[in-house]
Parts: C-alpha cells; structure tokens; sequence
C-alpha cells in the first residue's frame, strides 16, 4: 500500500468536443466511478437553465421563477376574491410546486417561506369550499414550514378542526399555537370558542 505522502501521475483525457474525463491508462475501480461521477456532473450542470450555463453562487435567487411564483399566488388571490375556490386552489397548488422546485443551490428559507404562505393560501381556499379535511393538512403543513410569524396558518388549522368536531385536538393545537402566538387576538378568540363547543 502507497503511504499517503505519495504522489501517483494519473493518465488523464479530456475529450475536446464533450470534455468528458477518461483515463488512458489501466483504471481502478475507485478511479472509474470518481470519473464517471464527474462527467455526470458534468452534463448535468450544462443543462442549468443560467444565463451562463453554470449555477449562480449560493445566494443569488432565480428572478424568472420568483415572478412566476408570484404571478401565480396573485392569480390565486384574484380567484379567491371572486368567490372561485377551485380555480384558487389551482393557482396555488401551481406556484407551490414551482416554489418546490427550485434549484438546491437557492436557499431553503426562501422556500420555506414562499411554501408556507401558499400552503395557507390554499388552505383558507378550502376552507371557503368547507373543506376541512384539506385545509387542515394545508395549514399544519405550512405551520411546519414556518412556526413563528404565521399566525393564519394556526388558525387555520384550528378552526377546521373545530368545523369537523375534533374539539380535543383543536384545544391542544390553538394552545400550542398561543406559545408561539400569545398576543394574536384571533387564536384568542378561537380558543374561547372551542372551550364553549367542549363544555356543551
């Protein structure tokens, strides 16, 4: 075995046209799958929609998707107050998959909090339909996302919990929601209200 001191030549190509490595020597194993992972990064960061063909550094956010995203979260907005749930609930379901995909090299906070707000959005869509069952699993996820600073998102759960009659749970949540929560009047409010719907 070569002590780790050592310095092995290695006979590398690079191919001109597709720049992919090879090694015109006798290869280990090792050496072919480091190569091979390589050439698959490669190819896979020529096909980044870039102005350069090359990632951004780690902090620059794509603006095309960020106009689109909101584009779509205004068209949502626009529906919800033309009383046209389901084509609200489209438009926000849109914008969050495109939220969702973004690049891994874009910072998750952005994501996170682009994703939370559209899951509450559509959540209060849902809610507008009565349907309970789906605005909760919006508005837990978006709490998920973001547990300080969305005071929507616990209501929102809260008050569907408390449409299906999941008094108990709606409890435990709309407390949880007030450690994070204590001065928001509306998770007050809603508190008060499943403490009369327990007591009947």
């Amino acid at each position: 075995m070569e002590s780790p001191d050592t310095f092995t030549l290695l006979p590398l190509h690079l191919n001109p046209q597709s720049k992919a490595i090879s090694s015109t020597g006798t290869t280990n194993n090792a050496l072919a799958t480091e190569l091979a992972a390589l050439n698959t990064l490669h190819r896979s960061l020529l096909s980044v929609d870039t102005p350069t063909g090359t990632p951004p550094p780690p902090v620059p956010v794509n603006p095309k998707r960020s106009a689109q995203i909101n584009k779509l979260r205004e068209s949502g907005n626009n529906e919800f107050r033309k009383n046209n749930y389901a084509n609200a609930i489209r438009m926000y379901s849109l914008a969050i998959e495109m939220a969702l995909g973004r690049p891994a090299w874009e910072p998750s906070g952005l994501v996170r909090e682009e994703v939370s707000g559209l899951l509450s959005n559509r959540a209060q869509a849902n809610m507008a339909l009565q349907n309970w069952a789906e605005g909760a699993v919006d508005a837990e996820a978006s709490v998920e996302m973001k547990k300080v600073g969305n005071a929507k998102g616990w209501w929102r759960r809260g008050k569907c919990l408390l449409e299906m009659g999941r008094y108990e749970e709606a409890d435990a949540w709309v407390k949880q929601a007030l450690e994070f929560e204590a001065t928001e009047q509306d998770l007050v409010q809603l508190k008060e209200e499943i403490e009369k719907k327990k007591d009947r």
